[in-house]
């Protein structure tokens, strides 16, 4: 009778090996920091879509706990509680969005593993030792690089030649951008004025400075702060007919002149293919930073039309998308 049993308990086990395994495997588990009101979906599925392709199915062999700041500029010492209480769940990897999370993050943590998204200079930021070493904890996909600013000018200048002066407007708690943008500035004979803004009434004095003028562009530099305030930027920039080129596309979708810049979900579907690789023992430290490899170009004939302003037929055929 006892034979029988054993046998019976073998055949059992045998007969249902997927259960098994289901119940040994243990979950790995990642947090996610987001600097937003609310979660972003399209983002959130990039990521979680390309974790599934490569073998991780959240409530199978994943948890994924997720936090997110509550406004798009809230700064570092407001993100650092919910970067502690993060770190507290033990996670095996983070994925950090813009810089203000990372700098929180890098406060709490010296040893989990971060991915960061949408940071612009990571190494004047202090976050990596370089960007093909980065040698700590941190490491992730970074929002542009040097040459990306001649472009801004250059193609400002194509769509109003008679530009003399270019205004960089940008959020002055982020790590200042550099050289970068001065020398392409001076390479195409413009001078650039910095323009720190911290809140709509610096944007609205920023803006209508540079009034009814074809001989002032404007510049957005990525952030959370302005990229909250795509609408207001806009609008703003259509009253007083300043030609503005924008980081991302949702600007141009909200009525922007045009935009150049990458692609936010595909960073999210590279950062899942880095957590991957933590996740099966690799360290942050040997995966290099990496730069956009796509740039996206998308333009308003709509706008253009309403400030006076022709796109040039080379520029047309280079833009990724056309909005009429």
């Amino acid at each position: 009778m006892r034979r029988r049993a054993f046998l019976a308990g073998i055949a059992a086990a045998t007969s249902f090996p997927s259960v098994i395994r289901a119940q040994s495997t243990p979950k790995r588990r990642i947090g996610v920091l987001l600097q937003a009101a609310i979660k972003d979906e399209l983002r959130v599925a990039a990521l979680t879509s390309t974790l599934e392709k490569m073998g991780w199915k959240y409530g199978q062999n994943i948890q994924i706990d997720y936090r997110w700041t509550g406004s798009a500029s809230t700064p570092t010492e407001s993100i650092v509680p919910l970067a502690q209480e993060l770190v507290l769940l033990q996670p095996d990897v983070i994925l950090a969005q813009t810089t203000q999370v990372v700098a929180a993050l890098q406060r709490v943590t010296k040893t989990i593993p971060i991915v960061f998204v949408s940071v612009g200079d990571p190494v004047a930021a202090g976050f990596v030792d370089s960007l093909a070493h980065p040698g700590g904890n941190i490491t992730g996909f970074a929002n542009s690089e040097t040459s990306l600013f001649g472009k801004l000018v250059e193609m400002l200048k194509e769509v109003a030649p008679r530009i003399r002066q270019v205004a960089l407007m940008f959020n002055p708690r982020l790590p200042r951008f550099g050289t970068a943008v001065e020398q392409a500035a001076q390479s195409y004979g413009v001078e650039l004025v910095e323009a720190p803004v911290q809140s709509d009434a610096d944007i609205e004095r920023l803006i209508a400075g540079l009034r009814d003028s074809l001989s002032n562009g404007l510049i957005i530099i990525a952030d959370p702060f302005l990229g909250n305030r795509q609408k207001l930027i806009v609008s703003l920039a259509a009253r007083y007919r300043v030609p503005t080129i924008y980081p991302f596309r949702f600007f141009v979708d909200a009525g922007g002149l045009m935009s150049y810049g990458n692609d936010l979900n595909e960073q999210y579907r590279q950062a899942a293919g880095y957590i991957n690789r933590i996740l099966e023992g690799e360290r942050a430290a040997d995966l290099p930073v990496q730069l956009p490899t796509k740039y996206e170009l998308v333009v308003n004939l709509k706008t253009a039309s309403e400030l006076g302003i022709t796109f040039p037929p080379a520029l047309l055929a280079r833009a990724d998308e056309v909005i009429e």
